[in-house]
C-alpha cells in the first residue's frame, strides 16, 4: 500500500483518488479552495459528449466515447441526476455542409452514433431550429457533474482517504523514494504525488522541478441563460458547425439537467487565471501570457475568430446573433447573465494549442498539463490511466523512466 497526494478537488483529481482508494492505497487530497470542483469542473454546461470531434485513434476520441457510457453509467448507479438526450449539430447554411459531413465521417470512425438529418428531420427534434441539415448524435447527455464530485469524495473517504480543504500546494520535491510537498499548511510526505492542477497545472509542475511543455493560458467561457419564453424554443442541445479555424466549439444551446437552458459559452482571454470576469485582473498572470510567445502566435493566426468572440463578449446583441442562427427568434432581451467559467488552456512556445491530454512525470510524480473538454466525460479514464503513470514511475512497481518532456497519451 502507497501513500499518494492528489492535488485538484475536480472531477480528474477526485476520480483518481477514489481509484487509488478503492484499490487500497492510502490517499490524501488537498484543494485550495473551501469545497470540491470550485472551477472548470463546477462551471461547465454539464454536458457529456460523445467523442465527435476528435482525430481518430486519439486518446480524446477513445476515452470521451468510453467515458460517455462509463460517466452516464456511474451517475445512473450513484442516483445522480443524467439524462442521454442526444444533440444536433446543425448546418444553418450550405457552406456548411462539408464541414458537417467531416463530422459526421469523423463520428463512424470513432464509433459514435449519429446520422445526418435533413430539414423535416431536424424539426421533428426541434421545431423552431433553421437548418439546411443537421447531424444528430445519439449518446451526448447531461450530467450534474458536481453531484458525481460528491459520491467520489464519498468513496475516497469511505475507503479511508482525507479531503483537506483550503490547503494550497507551493511546491514539491523526490528526495529518494519520497515526495515531500509544501503546503500552505504544513510540510506533507508521500509515496507518490499526482497534480491535477488544472488552471495552474503549469506552474505546480515548474515549482516541483519540472519544466512544462506548454503554458496554462486562461480562456474565459462566458454563458448566458435564456428568459422563459425564449427557453420554450429549444428542447434539448444544438451546436453549430464548429469553425475550423478556431479551436473552440462556438456558443450553442443546451437545455441542463435543471431543466433551464444555457447559452455558450464564447471564448475570450480572461485576465486572470480565475478570471470570471472582465473585472477581475491579475498582473502575474497577464504577464505570463503576454511574456509567452505561443500566445502571439496564436493570436495571430486567430485573430480574425478571436475579434468576433470579444464582439460576442462585450454585446449581448452580438451574442443573441449568434444564437439566433440556430433558433431564430432569440433576442438579447431574452438572455440573462449566467456565471462564466475558465477554461485551462495549454498552448506551445510555437503558438499550438495542445488539443490532446498532456502530462509529465517525474520520479514519484505525475502532472496533468493538459485536460480540458472532454476530460469531464472522461474523468473515469483518465483516472485509470494515471493511476498507470503513477505507477510506472513509483519506486519498485516497475522500470523507473526519466522524466518526461510532456507526452501526449496515446
Amino acid at each position: 500500500m502507497s501513500h499518494v497526494i492528489v492535488v485538484g478537488g475536480g472531477i480528474v483529481g477526485l476520480a483518481t483518488a477514489a481509484r487509488l482508494a478503492a484499490r487500497g492505497d492510502r490517499v490524501t487530497v488537498l484543494d485550495k479552495e473551501d469545497g470540491l470542483a470550485r472551477h472548470q469542473t463546477g462551471r461547465n454546461s454539464g454536458v457529456i459528449h460523445s467523442g465527435l470531434y476528435y482525430p481518430e485513434g486519439s486518446l480524446k476520441a477513445r476515452m470521451a466515447t468510453a467515458g460517455a457510457r462509463s460517466m452516464a453509467a456511474f451517475a445512473a448507479e450513484h442516483g445522480v441526476p443524467v439524462q442521454v438526450c442526444g444533440k444536433l449539430v446543425v448546418a444553418t447554411e450550405e457552406s456548411e455542409l462539408p464541414g458537417l459531413h467531416k463530422l459526421a465521417a469523423r463520428a463512424a470512425a470513432n464509433k459514435v452514433p449519429a446520422r445526418l438529418l435533413d430539414p423535416a428531420q431536424v424539426r421533428a427534434y426541434e421545431p423552431q431550429v433553421r437548418a439546411v441539415a443537421a447531424l444528430r448524435v445519439e449518446s451526448t447527455g447531461i450530467v450534474d457533474y458536481a453531484g458525481v464530485c460528491r459520491v467520489l469524495a464519498g468513496q475516497i473517504e469511505a475507503a479511508g482517504g482525507r479531503i483537506l480543504l483550503g490547503e494550497a500546494m507551493l511546491a514539491a520535491r523526490t528526495v529518494g523514494a519520497r515526495v515531500q510537498v509544501r503546503t500552505s499548511v504544513t510540510d506533507r510526505e508521500a509515496d507518490g504525488l499526482v497534480v491535477c492542477g488544472g488552471l495552474h497545472a503549469d506552474r505546480l509542475a515548474r515549482a516541483s522541478g519540472l519544466n512544462p511543455a506548454a503554458r496554462i493560458v486562461p480562456f474565459r467561457g462566458e454563458y448566458y441563460g435564456l428568459s422563459e419564453t425564449a427557453a420554450e424554443l429549444v428542447h434539448g442541445l444544438i451546436y453549430p458547425v464548429p469553425d475550423p479555424r478556431f479551436p473552440f466549439l462556438g456558443v450553442h444551446l443546451t437545455r441542463g439537467i435543471d431543466g433551464h437552458v444555457h447559452a455558450g459559452p464564447n471564448a475570450v482571454l480572461a485576465l486572470a487565471r480565475e478570471g470570471y470576469t472582465w473585472g477581475k485582473v491579475s498582473a502575474r498572470d497577464v504577464g505570463d501570457a503576454l511574456s509567452w510567445p505561443g500566445l502571439w502566435r496564436m493570436g495571430a493566426r486567430n485573430w480574425r475568430p478571436g475579434a468576433a468572440e470579444v464582439l460576442r463578449s462585450l454585446s449581448p446583441a452580438a451574442f443573441a446573433r449568434s444564437l439566433s442562427r440556430l433558433v431564430p427568434g432569440i433576442t438579447a432581451d431574452d438572455l440573462v447573465p449566467a456565471p462564466a467559467g475558465v477554461r485551462a488552456q495549454a498552448v506551445r512556445r510555437d503558438g499550438g494549442l495542445v488539443d490532446d491530454f498532456l502530462v509529465q512525470t517525474a520520479p514519484g510524480q505525475v502532472h496533468v498539463l493538459n485536460a480540458p473538454s472532454p476530460a469531464a466525460t472522461a474523468a473515469l479514464e483518465i483516472a485509470a490511466h494515471l493511476v498507470g503513470e503513477l505507477d510506472r514511475v513509483l519506486p519498485g512497481t516497475a522500470v523507473r523512466r526519466p522524466p518526461s518532456a510532456g507526452r501526449r497519451w496515446r
